[in-house]
This record gives structure tokens, C-alpha cells and sequence, in this order.
């Protein structure tokens, strides 16, 4: 499943075992073969690959790989591409399993989790939900508004999620404890942090690229009920600390050049630090979800990434204005990446209306919030079918 977002203009990297590597090593993909590529480098089958890119290779996480230069990163690349078009029928099985036949694993040892909110229809779509008025908050239009979330939360693709306890408002408007009865999905994406940098410097919008290694699929799972009860005055907690799921593989962001978009045009002048290239501050992906229920798949949402207001590299500048130290594996997430039409809302908060209505789905069901035996299904792909670049998918299941 869904092998022609894995094409040569691709070559994400991952983490992954199977019955002949059973110890985690960094992966990478095209279409249906997973290729072990330490196994790779000590075959001779990767030819002139620097040591220092070699040893990076024999970790079970992506990070030491990751805080590679960017150029020598890329180099590695340029190699892997030239081998993958050009040699291919040589590589040996050794080297190679389906995707079928490997489990993969969180890629990263994620350092800091940072989430931001950088989608204006977002912001507008639950003041609207909530008060009544569409009304953005008052720093959105000058910096992308954030919060410091939990890295222990995030989870590799295929987790199943345990609908968490907490308190929230009960029918008398007294705070009850229970598990959530307002448990929902949010679509995001996030970047990886290749390159870190040092405390007290701050990297402006204009080389905030250079940090970022790649980036992934990832479905801020939140309790609404409880968000409601502790967000004034400290903003969310408990409500969004139980789990967060990312895509197994990081989409460098060498395979994502090629779809850089515009940004909306900006609505107030912006601090020197967030000014950059606007014309080519985004990119052009297409994302969507899917709600799995007893084998019935619904769609959604279709949003798309170069509606957000924000850029990551404005995150990325934000995080670091006061001085605050990047590490690599560090991960800066987007917020719901939500759209002005109704097929567009990045989560079930948005489309019902804050539990207002009723949303139908396919079987003939409807949902406010997410149900134990839910499944929710994140992808996101750029280009054509042909030589597209996408994401594989971000899935969890809601259990009891």
C-alpha cells in the first residue's frame, strides 16, 4: 500500500527490522522494497560513501545520521539515487525485504516536541465554534503562537491509542474524572531537526532550512473535554500529553524541493526574523484523513500544506527568537492543517462544531468526537503518481 508515493524522486529514510535484520537499522524505500543501506555500504553496493556517513548509518535512530552536515547529507543522496537507477537488478536480497515483511519503528530519539498553531482557517474555524465570532488571537498575524508539548508522547505509526483519563465539565458543570468523552484526531505535519544549534542563538526564517533535516505525518491526539477545563490559564496539558503519532518515514527535505509553493500573502508587515523568500516559503502537498470503522473507510478531510499561514521555518524561528537550543531529532509540529471549506477541517472539533453537530460518515454513522475501534488515517503526497513524493501513512486505533 501506497508504493507509488515512494518513487526515486523519494527516498525517505526510516527505522526497521525483520527476520534477517533484527536489530533496528536506518532504511530506506522504493515503492514496495525496504533497502537496509548500512548492508548496503558493507556489500559494495553504495560505493564512495564518506566514513563518517558510513557510521552514522550502523545506528538504531536517525539522529546521528540526521545531524550530519546538510551538504554531506545530500551527497549521500546524490550516491544512493545514482545506485538505485542505475544498479538496481544488482542489489542483493541481503539487502532487501518487502515492505510487507519489516516492522518499522519511531525513526527518531525525539529531543524536544514543540506544536505549533500556523493555520489562520484553524484559528478562525474554533473561535468560531467556541464564541461564536471568527476571531484570530492577538499575536497570530505576528508570530506562529505555540506550546511546549511532551516528546515521551510521540509514537511511531500503527500505536494503538488508549482513549486517556482526565478531568473535564460533567453534565452539571461540576469537573468530573473519567475517560474522555470528547477524544479526537488533529492533522498535522512536522520537521525534524537535523543541524541543532547553540544556546542564545537564534536562526532567522531566512536560514531556518538549513535545520531541518525532513519531515513527517503527525496526529496531535487530543481530549477535547479536558482541553476545555485546563486551558485557561496555562494552555493544554493532560489533554494532549497521552499521544502523539508520526509517519514511520522522514521525507528529507532535498525530496521536497521541487514542490515549494508560495506562502498566503502576509496581512501585516512581520519582525525582521520572520521575513524571508515568501514566494517559495511552502510547499505544495496535498494532505488528507480517513476515519476506519468496521472496515468502512470514510474521508474526512483534504487540506492542503501550502494553505498555512505559517511556514515551518518561521516555527523554527520562533522556537529559537529568545535564544532557545535546537538539538537534532527535536520535532516542530504545524497545527491542524485546516482549510475555509467544510471538506477541508483537519479534525472533528472544527466539523462538528466544538460537539455541536453531528457528522456523517460512510455506513450510515455519524460522530462528534472519535469512538473506541476508530482508526484515523493521515497521508500526504506532492507531484503526480508518477514521480510524486509522499508520506506513506500515519495511523492509530483507538482503544478502550
Amino acid at each position: 500500500m501506497f508504493a507509488e508515493h515512494f518513487s526515486l524522486a523519494n527516498l525517505p529514510y526510516g527505522i526497521a527490522t525483520s527476520e534477517t535484520h533484527p536489530g533496528p537499522s536506518i532504511v530506506t524505500r522504493l515503492q514496495d522494497d525496504v533497502l537496509f543501506l548500512s548492508t548496503m555500504v558493507e556489500e559494495g553496493v553504495l560505493k564512495d560513501v564518506r566514513q563518517t556517513t558510513a557510521n552514522a548509518l550502523h545506528n538504531a535512530t536517525l539522529n546521528e545520521f540526521a545531524s550530519l552536515p546538510r551538504a554531506e547529507r545530500r551527497g549521500f543522496r546524490s550516491i544512493l539515487l545514482q545506485t538505485l537507477r542505475d544498479h538496481r537488478d544488482e542489489i542483493s536480497l541481503a539487502c532487501v525485504e518487502h515492505i510487507d515483511n519489516v516492522k518499522m519503528h519511531l525513526p527518531i530519539k525525539v529531543g524536544e516536541f514543540s506544536d505549533f498553531s500556523c493555520s489562520k482557517s484553524h484559528q478562525l474555524n474554533c473561535s468560531e465554534a467556541v464564541f461564536g465570532t471568527a476571531k484570530l488571537p492577538p499575536g497570530f498575524l505576528h508570530f506562529p503562537p505555540g506550546y511546549a508539548g511532551r516528546a515521551s508522547s510521540i509514537v511511531v505509526s500503527g500505536t494503538p491509542i488508549r482513549r486517556p483519563k482526565g478531568q473535564y465539565r460533567g453534565e452539571d458543570g461540576k469537573a468530573t474524572y473519567g475517560k474522555t468523552k470528547e477524544l479526537d484526531y488533529e492533522l498535522e505535519m512536522a520537521c525534524i531537526i537535523g543541524e541543532g544549534s547553540q544556546q542564545g542563538e537564534s536562526i532567522p526564517a531566512s536560514r531556518a532550512l538549513d535545520h531541518v533535516f525532513g519531515m513527517v505525518l503527525l496526529n496531535d491526539w487530543s481530549a477535547r473535554d479536558v482541553q476545555a477545563l485546563e486551558m485557561v490559564p496555562t494552555g493544554p496539558f493532560s489533554s494532549k500529553s497521552f499521544a502523539t503519532s508520526i509517519s514511520s518515514w522522514v521525507v528529507t527535505a532535498e525530496a521536497l524541493e521541487p514542490f515549494r509553493a508560495p506562502l498566503p500573502s502576509r496581512d501585516v508587515a512581520v519582525a525582521e526574523y520572520l521575513a524571508g523568500e515568501e514566494s517559495q516559503g511552502s510547499y505544495n502537498i496535498h494532505l488528507k484523513a480517513e476515519l476506519i470503522h468496521d472496515v468502512v473507510t470514510s474521508k474526512v478531510c483534504e487540506s492542503m500544506f501550502d494553505s498555512l499561514y505559517w511556514g515551518i521555518q518561521h516555527c523554527v524561528a520562533h522556537q529559537t527568537v529568545n535564544g532557545c537550543k535546537l538539538n537534532t531529532g527535536d520535532v516542530l509540529a504545524t497545527g491542524t492543517v485546516s482549510g475555509a471549506t467544510r471538506d477541508s477541517l483537519g479534525c472533528f472539533f472544527e466539523m462538528s462544531r466544538a460537539g455541536k453537530d453531528e457528522v456523517k460518515v460512510e455506513g450510515g454513522e455519524s460522530r462528534k468526537y472519535l469512538e473506541d475501534g476508530d482508526s484515523i488515517r493521515l497521508s500526504a503526497f506532492a507531484g503526480s503518481p508518477s514521480d510524486g513524493v509522499g508520506f506513506g501513512e500515519c495511523v492509530g486505533l483507538v482503544v478502550a
